[in-house]
């Protein structure tokens, strides 16, 4: 709608910094190579662990935890050794997405190593756990290591309010694409059709070689992705050459901040939220025995934003992040109650009444969302530039750092209480399980923890957007003006000291 004309603009010398769909569309690369290996982790790792590698629920939720835990440890680390280092000739943030593009698409491939095939080492369940330890450990890390600086990378490509929403955008654009490209192409490798031996329904059940093999798809597609975001980006606003950068007063800051505190909050249930949807595996596997519906799950969640993306940038502009965030967050509120309200009409075995309507709701669900998601991270830049006109330092990886971990507490919660709820609540039975469909009792509480969640979590999120966040659009428009004048400032001074 809006994308054609940003091009078409002259410069403008009170927007220096101002970019066009190009490079959005380069930026976009380095989110779609982040999900190609985070979605194919989050939506499917818990089932390979389940039911290839056999662990039980309590045991993946113990180790979700506690990886997640070390991540209190890590994500500010990461965040310290960012903000600290200086820009070299390629910049502050860009040499990360080629020195741990690799790394981190390997460290997801190990994951998916069916451990239980090596002699000896898969006889005993204690080594084979381990091993998931270590590689989801590893593999945490290095995302994080990359994760971070991509994400500020956005603050310094451009400080330009209608250029960070166009990345915003073509950032979601770029998360659609990679967190799409598993969810609706991994059930036909990973799973396999099987006979139910006590219902005789053709059932879908994980396939532990599958799994590697997508996996290695997902590695090479993000080690690419990568290097392409790499290629087509430039850092424009200038960064501190000698950042002196007290990450103890830094952290300080945010959390007596009001607009990081709320962005924090949502960011966990946000993150959460997507996490959890990763249950509904077990949902489609163990309640509607079509493994395959999940690629219809996945169209109704991302079509709406493929939808909206056409206009919630123009939508931004006119009324601001927050404002239509706070509206889509109501939309998605109302549908995901209403699941919750009518999971007593749904039928299981793959009733075609049931899966039209659950579809159809699941497709609001997405479609308010979308608002959110588009704009979500606009929404941090400004709260980058907020803390910057607060406290006068720069310090967009250690704020992302923080956010970062912020989401990893929401899947932390996502994954860890799932877990428990499905093995405590539901009964869920991993050797069982792993080979049935449908199961009175057990399938019928896997619904109901798959619909009363999201109920609950988009009404939080709206509420806060609603009543909490204080970044109004009228708001936002001093704090852009004194951050461009300061990055201003920060280029004069420095070119300057080179003509010395």
């Amino acid at each position: 709608m809006g994308f054609g004309k940003k091009k078409a603009k002259a410069y403008d010398p009170l927007r220096p910094n101002q970019i066009g769909i190009k490079e959005a569309m380069g930026y976009m690369l380095g989110d779609a190579g982040n999900l190609f290996v985070l979605t194919y982790v989050s939506s499917f790792l818990k089932v390979f662990y389940t039911d290839v590698l056999l662990i039980s629920p309590g045991n993946v939720a113990t180790l979700f935890l506690v990886t997640r835990l070390w991540d209190a440890v890590n994500d500010p680390l990461w965040g310290g050794i960012v903000a600290k280092r200086p820009p070299g000739k390629d910049g502050k943030f860009r040499p990360y997405l080629k020195w741990i593009a690799v790394p981190v698409a390997v460290a997801q491939l190990l994951c998916f190593y069916n451990f239980t095939t090596i002699p000896k080492v898969g006889e005993n369940p204690t080594f084979v756990l381990i091993l998931a330890y270590v590689t989801y450990i590893t593999f945490g890390m290095m995302y994080t290591g990359i994760n971070v600086p991509f994400g500020s990378l956005a603050s310094v490509i451009t400080d330009d309010p209608e250029g960070r929403t166009l990345l915003s955008t073509f950032r979601s654009i770029g998360g659609g694409i990679g967190g799409a490209a598993p969810l609706l192409l991994a059930p036909f490798i990973i799973y396999s059709k099987k006979t139910d031996a006590v219902t005789g329904e053709t059932i879908s059940v994980a396939n532990g070689k599958g799994m590697f093999t997508f996996a290695i798809a997902m590695c090479i597609m993000a080690i690419i992705f990568y290097l392409a975001c790499y290629k087509s980006t430039k850092e424009r606003v200038k960064s501190v050459h000698n950042p002196q950068v007290n990450i103890k007063d830094t952290y300080k800051s945010m959390f007596t901040s009001r607009p990081f505190v709320v962005l924090a909050i949502t960011g966990i249930l946000i993150s959460g939220q997507l996490q959890f949807a990763s249950l509904n595996q077990y949902l489609y596997k163990n309640y509607f025995e079509n493994a395959n519906l999940s690629v219809i799950g996945t169209i109704a969640q991302y079509l709406p934003m493929a939808i909206m993306i056409l206009v919630t940038p123009a939508l931004s502009k006119k009324f601001g992040k927050k404002e239509i965030s706070s509206f889509g967050a109501m939309f998605a509120a109302i549908a995901a109650v209403a699941t919750f309200l009518l999971r007593g009409t749904f039928k299981p075995h793959g009733d075609t009444y049931t899966i039209v309507v659950y579809m159809a709701l699941l497709f609001i669900i997405g479609f308010g969302y979308s608002f959110v998601s588009i704009t979500n991270w606009a929404v941090v830049a400004d709260v980058i530039d907020y803390q910057y006109v607060k406290t006068g330092v720069k310090s967009e990886s250690a704020i992302y750092a923080v956010y970062t971990f912020a989401r990893k507490l929401g899947q932390t919660a996502a994954d860890y209480g799932g877990l428990l709820l499905l093995e405590k609540f539901a009964h869920y039975n991993s050797e069982q399980m792993s080979n049935a469909g449908y199961v009175p009792g057990v399938s019928d509480r896997i619904l109901t923890i798959c619909t009363i969640i999201p109920a609950i979590t988009y009404t939080l999120i709206w509420l806060l957007y609603k009543f909490a966040y204080p970044l109004t659009k009228e708001k936002l428009e001093p704090i852009y003006k004194e951050v461009r004048e300061a990055n201003e400032a920060i280029a004069k001074e420095e070119a300057a000291e080179e003509t010395e």
